[in-house]
């Protein structure tokens, strides 16, 4: 883990007791598992859902800041293109010591995905920043508002929690990024544990055994059903993956994000109210949302706009980077700002970006699983152009050269670490 220069002064997040409502279970029933489909990170955005949702989410939310408090919208489709930051903290007190050993430090924001839904509901792309990327970092005040610092230059992303919580997380991804960036969730690493859980495991595949000590993964070569610690430690894996770098890990973690996707679409999960109200006790007890999520009402609407996306244009990418540099780059991520620009310019112009089989596995992370029957991905034009001016996308997915990833639909494997 890299330590923030400076400590976290957030709180443990506490959980109230609330009453059930009827109401509420039935109009965010189908919130959660939308969501996930296309949510899902290294963490697991669990659910975003709960028959006491109401006031107990809004109780945990947090206002990051801005225009960010949104009125809430009647009950339907949510209006035009959106972002939602998704982060996942390690060393968060609430986590389990059982699971994770004694927490220490700072507390980290150490899975980070930006997901972009187009305005015609056809494509989703969720970008992971690499929590070791060199970003350049606004001024950021402390979650108690006792202190604002201004980071020097060459902080890696997950420093970003420390200084400000998760209203600074997505001021340095609107930096970086140049969307706005109205919705944000928070979770700890439990999230996976129970998601995985409820959802009866997830089917993952590695091309040759994979043991690593730091995690505590110990997995057969082939295909495993993993569920709880199991399925953390394989998300939280770097020592055990790819070169054995961040890079390799979100690379990983898209084996496990595209398989869980595909398991919740095929096996009825949005039809089986006992399944639902699993998950939302998931979301109470690791969730913590923006003031602007923090709407029952809203929520739906998010829903009812992500619940037609096909797998195939539902995109993982990771941002554009490499590791080995020098100087601030040292055991860091240092940027490929030239795609990563045509990147962001893509997503600005609400257009999908295509993938193809020779964008899987970065770092050296995964590669499609050679004994399944892969789902085509969509191409694309060569480059970016102009959205149209009713602000709806083109709906022509952008190819670009040297960006890595993976569709919600291609079935892949991670690789094991092999040293070097």
């Amino acid at each position: 883990m890299t330590d923030a220069r400076r400590p976290s002064s957030a709180a443990r997040i506490r959980h109230g007791r609330q009453t059930r409502s009827t109401v509420a279970r039935n109009l965010l029933a189908f919130v959660g598992i939308a969501l996930c489909c296309v949510l899902v990170a290294g963490v697991s955005l669990a659910a975003i859902y709960t028959y006491h949702l109401g006031s107990n989410v809004a109780k945990n939310s947090v206002d990051i800041g801005g225009g960010k408090t949104l009125k809430a919208p009647t009950i339907g489709e949510y209006p035009g293109a959106f972002n939602v930051m998704l982060v996942g903290v390690d060393n968060d007190p609430s986590q389990s010591t059982a699971a994770y050993g004694k927490r220490g430090g700072a507390i980290l924001n150490d899975v980070n995905i930006l997901l972009h839904v187009s305005a015609d509901r056809k494509s989703a792309t969720a970008v992971s920043i690499p929590r070791d990327l060199v970003v350049p970092f606004p001024s950021c005040t402390s979650e108690d508002g006792k202190r604002t610092t201004s980071p020097a230059s060459g902080l890696a992303f997950n420093n970003a929690y420390a200084y400000g919580g998760l209203k600074c997380v997505v001021a340095v991804a609107e930096k970086l990024s140049g969307l706005d960036i109205p919705f944000a969730g928070v979770v700890t690493f439990d999230g996976v544990v129970q998601l995985s859980t409820v959802v009866g495991g997830v089917d993952v595949c590695v091309n040759q055994a994979i043991k690593d000590p730091y995690t505590g993964l110990d997995l057969p070569a082939g295909h495993s059903s993993i569920q709880g610690a199991q399925a953390a430690a394989f998300v939280r894996s770097r020592h055990g993956v790819g070169d054995g770098s961040d890079l390799g890990r979100i690379s990983s973690q898209q084996v496990f994000m595209s398989s869980l996707v595909r398991k919740l679409k095929s096996e009825g999960t949005l039809g089986d109210p006992s399944k639902l109200l699993q998950i939302a006790e998931v979301a109470t007890t690791s969730m913590k949302l923006s003031t602007s999520l923090a709407s029952p009402i809203r929520m739906v609407s998010i829903a009812q706009a992500l619940r037609n996306i096909p797998l195939e244009t539902v995109v993982f990418v990771q941002y554009p980077g490499s590791t080995g540099g020098s100087g601030i780059f040292t055991g860091k991520v240092q940027p490929n700002v030239s795609v990563a620009t045509k990147m962001w310019s893509a997503l600005k112009a609400d257009q999908p970006i295509a993938l193809d089989a020779q964008s899987v596995g970065a770092a050296g992370g995964s590669e499609l699983d050679p004994t399944a029957s892969q789902t085509p991905a969509p191409t694309g034009s060569a480059s970016a152009s102009p959205a149209p001016s009713d602000g709806t996308g083109s709906g022509t997915a952008t190819a670009i050269s040297g960006l890595k990833g993976q569709t919600a639909a291609q079935q892949t494997c991670s690789k094991a670490y092999s040293g070097g």
